[in-house]
């Protein structure tokens, strides 16, 4: 199969044109600036065996269980079991910036935390896959492989009648599911912080593929427990379940941040009383901690008693001893991250560090060994994406799968493959300058 005769320079040059007339942009905040950009997209897609996606499938719905096990385990008890049995440390969990006391004993509708699940993951040049990342409060991204499908068929009708792929436009079906199945009765909504969110445009595309209204916070109202949508007229309709494009912190400042102004006051009142469905449940990321990264492979042992299909990349936490050693010992040959931030921020390789930059990053982890997490640096795949002149290009590339559980766990048969527009990085993360390409699932 040759992708490239199949999608002329001209045929990629047509969808980046249709992709700026539908606002497919990526928003970043940089030096206190909103800047608005297109999100640079590559024509030549991502291919996956139907075998090899098989396997992910398998590795990817038991990783996403065994996290909304821990969910549940760790908010809906006073001792959870996997601290009580010293699987994972009790002072591990409790002091993560992702654990909301707030949520203690509050079960979500059907027990379900994490109904969208993003799980970063990197194919090494031995052909392994690992796990990058688990993102389990508000992934994003599954609008822009959908779009760019969408466009491609106007642009090159040809590309899918050539070419055994999985159809990919049923992600706005696997939502509605998930949506229908855990709702308190009333309408669907999707609650945006508004225009000037990065992820603006993948808000209001969901939005219309779904049949979901968006919002904002100021559309909203809790009154008697209960949350309505407001309308232009004065009326109210009930909301039964709400996919929040807002972090958790910013939620509900009248639980949260105080300050909040793009949250919707008591909507956790709502929520405790269980009267409305939050997608995906507010504490969600004390399992999404890159230090709790490090335990799922066991939880996965803990909880569904099998061994993990998808490995994690060989990591060190420096909370432990001798981990910290080995951290300080081979800190040139790892990569350094800080557990609180995300989006590529945080990201520090020691081979690039000056003597003077490594003595500073060795005595903060020494100072905070929490805060960080060091890991081997794999070298995963370089994808080709084509330059302006229809030349053939190397540049890396992870994927990022969607997960999502409803009456089932479900991976979506798409993705969202990111690559870094620079030769010589690592880091492909949309806000960081990184571009996207669809991702081809074949049938057969």
């Amino acid at each position: 199969m040759n992708l490239v005769d199949n999608i002329p320079l001209a045929t990629a040059r047509e969808i980046n044109k249709l992709m700026m007339r539908y606002g497919v942009k990526f928003g970043v905040y940089k030096n206190n600036e909103f800047i608005e950009q297109l999100f640079p997209y590559d024509a030549i897609p991502r291919i996956i065996p139907a075998e090899e996606f098989a396997f992910l499938n398998k590795g990817l719905v038991q990783r996403v269980n065994a996290l909304n096990c821990f969910l549940n385990d760790i908010y809906s008890s006073s001792t959870p079991k996997i601290i009580k049995d010293k699987v994972i440390p009790e002072e591990f969990v409790y002091i993560s910036s992702g654990h909301l006391p707030e949520c203690n004993g509050i079960p979500p509708p059907k027990g379900i935390y994490s109904h969208i699940s993003g799980i970063d993951l990197v194919q090494c040049k031995g052909g392994s896959w690992y796990v990058l990342e688990d993102n389990l409060r508000v992934p994003s991204g599954a609008s822009y492989p959908l779009i760019a499908r969408e466009l491609c068929r106007i642009a090159n009708p040809e590309a899918f009648s050539l070419n055994d792929v999985e159809d990919n436009r049923n992600y706005s079906d696997m939502l509605k599911d998930v949506m229908k199945h855990v709702n308190r009765g009333g309408l669907n909504v999707i609650l945006t912080p508004g225009r000037y969110n990065a992820a603006y445009f993948e808000h209001s595309y969901l939005a219309e593929r779904t049949g979901a209204v968006l919002v904002i916070a100021s559309q909203l109202t809790v009154d008697d427990g209960a949350l309505y949508m407001k309308d232009y007229m004065g009326g109210k309709a009930r909301v039964g379940a709400v996919y929040r494009r807002i972090s958790d912190e910013y939620l509900d400042p009248m639980t949260f941040e105080a300050d909040s102004l793009i949250g919707v006051p008591h909507i956790m009142d709502a929520y405790r009383a269980g009267n409305v469905a939050i997608i995906n449940a507010p504490g969600n990321g004390v399992a999404d901690d890159k230090g709790i990264y490090y335990f799922v492979p066991k939880m996965i042992k803990y909880y569904l008693g099998e061994e993990a299909v998808l490995n994690n990349a060989p990591t060190y936490l420096p909370y432990y001893e001798d981990d910290l050693k080995f951290t300080l010992d081979n800190i040139r040959r790892l990569v350094i991250k800080d557990v609180s931030e995300a989006g590529g921020y945080g990201v520090v390789f020691g081979s690039n560090l000056s003597e003077g930059e490594l003595g500073e990053i060795k005595a903060l982890i020494k100072k905070e060994p929490r805060r960080f997490i060091s890991q081997e640096v794999i070298d995963f795949i370089d994808l080709e994406i084509m330059d302006d002149d229809g030349g053939l290009i190397p540049r890396k590339a992870d994927l990022r799968a969607f997960v999502l559980t409803g009456e089932t766990t479900r991976v979506w048969e798409s993705g969202l493959t990111r690559f870094s527009r620079d030769a010589d990085s690592f880091i492909v993360n949309s806000s960081q300058g990184g571009g996207f390409k669809d991702t081809w699932v074949l049938s057969r």
